[in-house]
C-alpha cells in the first residue's frame, strides 16, 4: 500500500481527479449543448428583429427586451431562403435550410470560394457558395416588406457577424446589427450602441450608378451625406473593417447578383399586387 505523502500516491489521485472532472464538464457540454444552441438561434432572432426595425415598431423597445411570446409573434414576419450567391437563385430545401451554418460554409472548401476583391476586402478568406437570406413580409399577405442579408467581416480583434437589413428597393438601408464580435467596449464595441445602429435607417446603400457606397465616415457624417453614417470614437480599425464588409457583401462578389433578382420578385409581387386590386 502506497504512503499518501509518496510520489505515486499523489499522481494517482491527480489522474483520478482529471478524470472525474474531464467527465464532469463532457457531461455538462453536452446536456447544455441544446441550450446553448437554442440561446444562439434567439440572439440571432432578435439581431434580426433589431435590424429591420420589427421589435421598435410593435413595441418602442429593442428585442432583447422582448418577452419570449412576443418574439414569437414578430417572428410570424419572417422567413429564410437559402440563395446561390453566383447564380442569384434559390436552392436547397427546408432540411438543408435548417441545416445550414454560415460559419461551417464558410471554411469548407467544397461549400465555399476564395474572396478575392481588391476594392472591397472584408479581411475574410472564403465565402460561403450559398447564403442564408431573411424575408419580412405582413403575415397573411405576399408583400414583401424588407429583406434581411448575413453580413461578416474583420474588425480589430475579430471577425463581426451581423445582419444587414434593407427596404424592398434593396438600395435603401432599414438596419445594420452585429450579433457576434470581439470589439472593445466602449470603442468598437460601439456597434451595439442603439444610437449608433438607429443611425443607419434610411442610408442608401448605392450610388446612382449602383456602386457599394454605404460607409462609417471618420468622424461625425455630414447631415448632407445620404450613404454615411458617424465614425466609432477611437475604434478606426473597426469604423473600416465595417465599411469594408457591408460594400463587400453588397457587390457582384457578395449578394449583387441575387439583389437584381430580388428586385425584380418585388415589381412582379407589387404589379400582381395592383391587378388585384382592380
Amino acid at each position: 500500500m502506497q504512503q499518501r505523502d509518496s510520489l505515486g500516491y499523489t499522481l494517482g489521485v491527480a489522474a483520478v481527479l482529471c478524470v472525474v472532472c474531464s467527465l464532469a464538464v463532457s457531461t455538462a457540454a453536452v446536456s447544455l449543448r441544446g441550450k446553448q444552441e437554442a440561446n444562439v438561434k434567439l440572439d440571432q432572432q432578435k439581431n434580426i428583429l433589431d435590424a429591420t426595425g420589427l421589435a421598435i415598431g410593435e413595441y418602442g423597445v429593442q428585442a432583447n427586451e422582448l418577452t419570449p411570446k412576443q418574439i414569437d409573434k414578430l417572428n410570424a414576419y419572417v422567413s429564410a431562403k437559402l440563395v446561390d450567391l453566383e447564380t442569384g437563385d434559390y436552392v436547397g430545401g427546408d432540411a438543408e435550410l435548417e441545416r445550414y451554418n454560415l460559419v461551417e460554409e464558410a471554411a469548407n472548401n467544397a461549400t465555399s470560394i476564395p474572396i478575392e476583391n481588391p476594392q472591397f476586402n472584408p479581411g475574410e478568406p472564403r465565402r460561403p457558395k450559398r447564403m442564408k437570406v431573411y424575408f419580412v413580409k405582413k403575415p397573411g399577405t405576399d408583400d414583401t416588406l424588407q429583406v434581411v442579408l448575413p453580413v461578416y467581416g474583420k474588425g480589430l480583434w475579430g471577425t463581426l457577424y451581423g445582419y444587414l437589413a434593407l427596404r424592398s428597393d434593396a438600395e435603401t438601408i432599414q438596419g445594420l446589427t452585429f450579433y457576434q464580435h470581439k470589439e472593445t467596449p466602449g470603442l468598437g464595441g460601439e456597434v451595439d450602441n442603439p444610437r449608433w445602429k438607429a443611425m443607419w435607417d434610411g442610408k442608401k446603400l448605392f450610388d446612382p450608378s449602383g456602386e457599394p457606397k454605404a460607409m462609417v465616415f471618420k468622424g461625425p457624417a455630414p447631415k448632407t451625406n445620404e450613404y454615411a453614417v458617424d465614425g466609432l470614437s477611437g475604434a478606426t480599425i473597426t469604423s473600416r473593417g465595417v465599411t469594408n464588409l457591408i460594400r463587400y457583401w453588397a457587390s457582384d462578389d457578395g449578394y449583387g447578383t441575387y439583389l437584381d433578382k430580388f428586385r425584380e420578385e418585388v415589381k412582379k409581387e407589387k404589379s400582381s399586387t395592383s391587378e388585384g386590386d382592380e
